[in-house]
């Protein structure tokens, strides 16, 4: 009976490897295509990195004109934080007179005194 059940067994296992197998090559198959279409990907990608590349050049613009136009519209962004700044403050003003706590102001901004 146990030469029955090795036989019976190594058959089993001659199966399940070759299942493994063809399971295992339908994987690596569809890695492979995937991988093709992900190269694909990549090329059409760099074409259009390219592509921008050389339209950012026809248009002339200039990294001084660039720069310059960052930082106009950095100035006025810290232009705008300061004019809110100040309103949050006047508004903490107005809250903190109600409460009577003094304020003391310091390089134009204010600041609580210390107790």
């Amino acid at each position: 009976m146990t030469g029955k059940k090795k036989g019976a067994s190594k058959v089993d296992v001659n199966e399940a490897l070759l299942e493994n197998f063809v399971s295992l090559q339908k994987v690596l198959t569809n890695l492979t295509l995937r991988f093709e279409e992900l190269s694909g990907n990549v090329g059409r990608l760099l074409e259009l990195f390219e592509i921008s590349a050389k339209s950012f050049a026809d248009k002339g613009a200039s990294p001084a004109s660039v720069d310059q136009e960052f930082l106009k519209k950095l100035d006025s962004l810290l232009d705008q934080n300061k004019t809110i700044s100040k309103g949050i403050m006047m508004m903490e003003d107005r809250i903190r007179g109600r409460g009577g706590v003094p304020r003391q102001e310091v390089q134009g901004f204010r600041r609580p005194i210390p107790r």
